[in-house]
Order: structure tokens, then C-alpha cells, then sequence
């Protein structure tokens, strides 16, 4: 399905029209407020085709409320999240903005080498899946492996894909994280430097951020997996098959009863005045609509296939399994940075306790010392006693002196160990 860009005029401008899903949609002016932008468009042979739409042609294609367009534009920044509509799925997580319907896959166009690798395993997948069709009739040797895959509805084929694409990007981030995060808290440990600090501080702030884009990504999966109402309403190939039965069988019994009421012809029974009407009419009525009300109940019941509801919580446990393991990755990163910080803090209270030791120390020898400052002052006053004039009395002083410096020394450090303030 090519683009076309058939201009129709509109009073003075023309307006181009493209087509999507077998109708007609008007791009509008752009100085409207509604600019188009590019989009990726992927079918479910596997074409791909660039297309331009704004955002109130692709808002009435895929029926959707516009909050569901704003949350894909690329320049406002949204949680991941799944949001589950009638007719199709929108998916904005990460790099990965598009629209599964149960025909299209609708992307917004990206130069993310992710996204194009995304858009180019899509294509691979349902093209490969289309040429294998005729093997697997035939019954090869990869009949099991390649039916499981195959026989899954075109939204969950692509679904896939983006969840592989969301959940392998996010991996390879918490795993270059981890290459580059634990040989520098190792590093931390043996000397803690400013510089080592800093480059902690800054990767842990990203460990943080990376933290919580997984962590949201793991809720929208997670909250899939919870609401089975969501999941059921994810089956959008199964709601389109039931739609278009029960519009067939609607049309069929809206044939069979003019072919009856022609083969009866006209009634030869009393008139009935058009004022009132029989007395059973109302029950006939309410009996209609519980038959018609009961077989779409039933039809819905069987068409809602338990198997591809198996298939889709299969499909997101998988995902959900691998997210899970790269948020435990972060966990315990977390936990060994916590660790690395709990033991620097360790090391630094070790550190301060010996230099307040060591001033203790440096205390006690000043005291024991100031022994002899109180020896120099006392003789050093201006007055005259009778054993000034031996020489011997000054070696006498200062033995002294050096004894009561020691025995004051010695006293302050045993009550300094007995109150267990320094190290035996």
C-alpha cells in the first residue's frame, strides 16, 4: 500500500490524503496546530512505508483519545506504560513510541539505531514467518519450535519484538553500569581520594536514574499481568474476527427473516390498531433481545480463545522475568555501593577515633611536661634562698621534676586505658 498525495482542493489550498487501512484521510495545514510527522508504517506481510500523518488524522484511524497521541510525542517526557483501547494498543516505552492494531504496526519515525533494529526484526520476523507457512504444512523438522511464533496474532507478534527491544536495551545499559561502577568502588576501598568520590557520586546518580526506568517498565508489564481484563482486550485480531462474524451472521438472519416475511405475503388477520399494540409484544421483544444478547455472549465466550490469552502471558511473564532480572542487577548494585560506602565510613571513623587517640596522647605527654614550665617559673622569681648556690641542687630539680613528669604521664595513661579511651 503505497502513499499517495493526491491534492483536492479545499478553497484556496490543496490538501493531500493518504491512505491508510482501506480509507481516505486528509492531512491538515500546519498552521493549524496539528503538523504531521513521519511515520513508520509495518503491515503484517511485512512492508514497511514511511508516511506522513498529524496527529487528528492518526487520533480518528486508530481511534484513539488525543492524550493517547501526546503521550507518543517525542518531545514530551512520559513513564513507560501499556494503554489497551478498543481498536489498538499503544506503547510508549523508551525509544520505542508507535500503534499495534491488528492490521499495522504504526511507529514514530526515529534516527535511534534501537528503534531502526526494531523496525528491521519486525520485518525480518513476519516475513520469515509468511515464506515458512508452506514448510510448516509440510511438517519439518521445525514444525514445534516455529509453530509456537507463527501462530501468535500479528499485535503479538509485535509486541514482542518491542519488549525484546526495550528489555535488551535496558540490560546492556545495567550491564556497561556494572562494568564501569565496580572497578572503581574496588578501587574506592583500597584509597579514598576526592577524585574516586567524585566518579562514585555521579555513577550512582545514574545507577538511580537507570533504576527508575526500569523499575517502570517492569510496572507496565507487570500491571498487564494483573489485569486480565487488559489482557483479553489486547486480543485485538480475535475482537476484529468476532466483530466481522457477528456483523455476517446479523446480515445473514437479517436476510433469512425478509425471505420469510416475502414467503408468508400478506396477512389475512384481523387489523391491529397502530395506537396499541399486542399484549405480548413487549415480552417477544424482551425474548428477542435475550437470544440476540445470549448468542453474542457465547459467541464472544468461545471466540475469546483461553489460548491466546495462554500465548500473552506467556509472551509478557518472559519479558517480565528478563526486566525483573536486570532490576536485580541494580539491587544489588545498589547494595555493593551502600556496602563500599558503609565501609569507607568505617574506615574514616577508624581514622578519626586514632587521631582523637592521638591527641589524647599528644595531651597527656603536654601535662606531664608542663611539670617543668612550673619548675622554670617558680625559679625564676626574683628572690634569694641558701641552696641556690649548690651546684648539685639544680641536677637534684630537674631529676625530681622528670620523676613527677613520669609518674603524672604514666597515671593518665593507665586511666585512660581503664576507661578504655586508648588501645592496650
Amino acid at each position: 500500500m503505497a502513499e499517495s498525495a493526491l491534492p483536492e482542493n479545499n478553497g484556496d489550498h490543496a490538501v493531500p490524503k493518504i491512505k491508510l487501512g482501506g480509507g481516505f484521510y486528509y492531512l491538515h495545514n500546519r498552521r493549524l496546530g496539528q503538523g504531521p510527522r513521519n511515520w513508520i508504517r509495518v503491515d503484517a506481510l511485512g512492508n514497511s512505508q514511511v508516511i506522513e500523518v498529524d496527529k487528528l488524522t492518526m487520533k480518528h484511524h486508530c481511534d484513539l483519545p488525543a492524550r493517547d497521541i501526546r503521550l507518543l510525542d517525542p518531545l514530551l517526557v512520559y513513564p513507560s506504560t501499556i494503554l489497551v483501547r478498543e481498536k489498538a494498543i499503544v506503547v510508549n516505552m523508551e525509544q520505542i513510541r508507535c500503534i499495534i492494531t491488528a492490521d499495522e504496526f504504526l511507529l514514530l519515525n526515529s534516527r535511534d539505531s534501537s528503534v531502526l533494529q526494531h523496525v528491521e526484526e519486525l520485518q525480518r520476523r513476519l516475513k520469515s514467518g509468511v515464506g515458512d507457512d508452506q514448510i510448516r504444512q509440510a511438517g519439518g523438522p521445525d514444525d514445534v519450535l516455529g509453530r509456537a511464533y507463527f501462530e501468535l496474532p500479528f499485535e503479538f507478534k509485535v509486541l514482542e519484538v518491542a519488549l525484546e527491544v526495550v528489555c535488551a536495551l535496558l540490560d546492556s545499559q545495567v550491564t556497561e553500569h556494572e562494568l564501569e561502577v565496580y572497578p572503581l568502588l574496588d578501587a574506592l576501598t583500597s584509597k579514598v581520594t576526592t577524585i574516586n568520590l567524585e566518579r562514585v557520586r555521579i555513577l550512582k546518580s545514574r545507577a538511580v536514574a537507570l533504576t527508575r526506568r526500569v523499575q517502570k517498565v517492569r510496572d507496565a508489564i507487570e500491571h498487564l499481568m494483573d489485569n486480565d481484563d487488559d489482557m483479553a482486550e489486547m486480543c485485538l485480531t480475535v475482537k476484529k474476527k468476532t466483530k466481522t462474524k457477528t456483523r455476517m451472521e446479523s446480515s445473514f438472519s437479517g436476510d433469512q427473516s425478509s425471505m420469510q416475511f416475502r414467503s408468508k405475503g400478506p396477512s389475512v388477520s384481523a387489523p391491529v390498531s397502530p395506537v396499541s399494540s399486542p399484549p405480548d409484544s413487549g415480552e417477544r421483544l424482551k425474548h428477542s433481545l435475550t437470544t440476540v444478547w445470549g448468542r453474542r455472549k457465547s459467541m464472544r465466550a468461545s471466540e475469546s480463545t483461553p489460548e491466546s490469552l495462554e500465548d500473552l502471558e506467556v509472551l509478557l511473564e518472559s519479558y517480565f522475568v528478563l526486566i525483573d532480572s536486570s532490576l536485580n542487577k541494580l539491587t544489588t548494585m545498589k547494595e555493593y555501593i551502600d556496602d563500599t560506602e558503609d565501609f569507607i565510613n568505617i574506615q574514616l571513623d577508624s581514622q578519626r577515633n586514632r587521631l582523637i587517640q592521638f591527641e589524647l596522647l599528644v595531651t597527656t605527654t603536654t601535662l606531664a611536661l608542663a611539670i617543668f614550665g612550673t619548675v622554670v617559673g617558680v625559679f625564676g622569681m626574683n628572690f634569694d634562698l641558701p641552696f641556690f648556690d649548690d651546684p648539685a641542687t639544680f641536677i637534684r630539680i630537674v631529676i625530681i621534676a622528670g620523676v613527677c613528669g613520669i609518674i603524672i604521664f604514666s597515671a593518665s595513661l593507665g586511666f585512660l586505658k581503664y576507661k578504655k579511651l586508648m588501645p592496650h
